[in-house]
């Protein structure tokens, strides 16, 4: 709204369970090609912003505009029009077992467009040959590894071609040389299909690999303690919180 560059504003937003409040005050923006990070302490909203991003929970207060458009007060099927734009990548990869790699990232395609089984099918190996995964359309979940899942997931995620790719702690169960490749994977997608993306994430190492752009939450006082580069909030925040959680984060790096 405030920059012909923005893609996602967050504008005054409060999210509470009934009297429960988790965040308030939430004002930010996510531009245009963004690897834009929400971070923060356990239990400090983190996922459940994500929630609110994505159309699964209503904010008390505020709204979130895409591309200048309010979500939470449109009519039903702008919202879902809006959606169709997005595409998540939750912490389990959310794969059902009982198909297999290509007929997962084909559910959507067989929901929402009109295109024959055979297209299907070689649009399900075209996303899968993006996150490295070529030839595996006929294996099942249960026959490959965590961090193949998490590609798979990946590729349904981007079955529809989303301007926005949201992910919910990519990087949970995955070693460090799996969590290094998605993070690669997730730089080269942006870069090469123009893709916003929004990642939640406790990973320092992915902070700081990945994010350009971010917001940090805070549990305690349960609103944002900055936004902007993470590499500029660990050098320069005023807020000495936010320094001592992003500087533990390179200390520990260097350590490994």
């Amino acid at each position: 709204m405030n920059s012909d560059n923005a893609h996602i504003v967050i504008d005054d937003v409060t999210i509470a369970y009934g009297d429960f409040v988790v965040q308030r005050d939430l004002s930010f923006t996510v531009n245009r090609g963004d690897v834009f990070i929400i971070m923060g302490g356990s239990g400090c909203g983190k996922s459940t912003l994500l929630k609110v991003m994505i159309g699964l929970k209503e904010p008390a207060h505020g709204d979130i505009h895409y591309d200048g458009r309010p979500f939470w007060s449109s009519e039903d099927a702008e919202r879902e029009a809006m959606k169709r734009k997005f595409g998540t990548l939750f912490q389990s990869g959310a794969l059902w077992s009982s198909m297999t790699l290509a007929e997962n990232i084909g559910l959507a395609l067989k929901q929402y467009t009109s295109l024959s089984d055979a297209e299907i099918r070689e649009v399900a190996a075209y996303k899968l040959m993006l996150v490295g995964l070529a030839g595996f359309e006929d294996y099942y979940p249960n026959e490959i590894s965590g961090g193949m899942k998490k590609r798979a997931g990946l590729a349904r995620a981007m079955a529809l071609d989303p301007d926005i790719l949201f992910f919910d702690e990519p990087s949970a169960g995955l070693d460090p040389i799996s969590a290094k490749l998605l993070d690669d994977l997730i730089l080269e997608l942006r870069d090469s299909l123009g893709t916003t993306v929004v990642v939640v994430t406790h990973e320092l190492a992915s902070i700081f690999a990945i994010g350009n752009n971010s917001v940090f939450l805070d549990a305690t006082n349960k609103t944002q303690l900055g936004v902007g580069n993470p590499n500029d909030l660990r050098d320069h925040s005023p807020d000495e919180f936010v320094r001592t959680f992003l500087r533990r984060g390179v200390a520990e790096a260097d350590a490994a």
